[in-house]
């Protein structure tokens, strides 16, 4: 089976990682997919002609989809241009019922239609396997965000916890951290590696790496990506901002599910348990695939 999908672009690196996400997963589905990479050139400069004929050259598309809402114009209009079914990762801000199909997070609550297909947490590309090292620990510190207040106090007595673990923790923060919060956390005799300084592939490494990811609860979509890993996965608690909070209540299903520890003094108790990845980007491929009729019948996969 062939499969040409465009895949559009709009800058947002965590958007392109989750659309990426999707086209391993189809990739690792069917025999070939070729893919053509579109940068989106915005909403209205969507609707002018230079950009329907930018797209005449390319091969004509089986499915096309992009991740942000700077892509959901272009993707509609091509589709209605050149054919093919439009998928929305992530809930759309335009209606559901525009697109083809929805891959959507269940904490983002998105309506039971039949075009919607649910996935758990954010979209994330398939981790290296095998290169686990026993001791180490990666921290991750996220920030203030619409859903949690940063207490910066509380942060800190939990992480020096975490630090004083017998586990080699690399620590690493974000864009929303707030400012000398690293700086604290280097001053502790800890490795730090700041975000500016990161390479594009730097995380997926740590990740497949450390034997045991904490991360801040601000950030569900970096919990997602940890869980597509095979260590202990666990959360650092912050103050939500709201008594009612979608991002706090994930959390508290994976906790119930016992997928993510929040338990501080989990982190100095052995990891004998590999935990299988979620694989996501699997599932939600071949989900799409399926609903799309372009399965073979009755081939049953194990992953799923």
């Amino acid at each position: 089976m062939r499969l040409t999908v465009w895949r559009f672009l709009d800058g947002n690196r965590a958007h392109e990682k989750q659309s990426a996400a999707l086209l391993a997963g189809l990739r690792e589905c069917v025999g070939e997919v070729t893919c053509c990479e579109i940068r989106e050139p915005g909403s209205l400069a969507a609707l002018r002609p230079a950009f329907a004929d930018s797209l005449r050259r390319l091969p004509r598309p089986d499915l096309l989809f992009g991740a942000g809402r700077r892509s959901h114009w272009p993707v509609l209009l091509a589709k209605r241009w050149f054919g093919g079914i439009s998928v929305a990762i992530n809930r759309p801000t335009l209606p559901i019922r525009c697109f083809d199909y929805a891959i959507a997070p269940e904490h983002d609550r998105p309506a039971a239609l039949e075009n919607v297909i649910l996935s758990r947490g954010a979209l994330t590309e398939p981790l290296p396997r095998g290169d686990m090292q026993p001791g180490a620990g990666l921290l991750l510190l996220g920030g203030p965000s619409k859903h949690f207040r940063w207490d910066a106090q509380l942060v800190e007595r939990q992480v020096a916890e975490l630090l004083s673990a017998p586990v080699d923790w690399l620590v690493s923060d974000s864009r929303r951290t707030p400012a000398g919060a690293l700086e604290r956390v280097s001053a502790s005799g800890a490795r730090v590696q700041g975000w500016r300084h990161c390479p594009p592939d730097w995380l997926p490494r740590q990740l497949a790496r450390a034997e045991q990811v904490w991360v801040t609860g601000d950030s569900i979509s970096m919990v997602f990506e940890a869980l597509q890993s095979e260590a202990r996965v666990g959360v650092l608690q912050l103050p939500s901002r709201h008594r009612v909070n979608k991002v706090r209540s994930a959390m508290q299903r994976l906790v119930d599910q016992e997928l993510v520890t929040d338990r501080v003094a989990d982190a100095r108790r052995p990891w004998s348990r590999q935990r299988e990845a979620l694989n996501q980007y699997y599932h939600c491929a071949r989900a799409l695939l399926r609903r799309c009729g372009w399965l073979d019948g009755g081939v049953v996969d194990p992953r799923i």
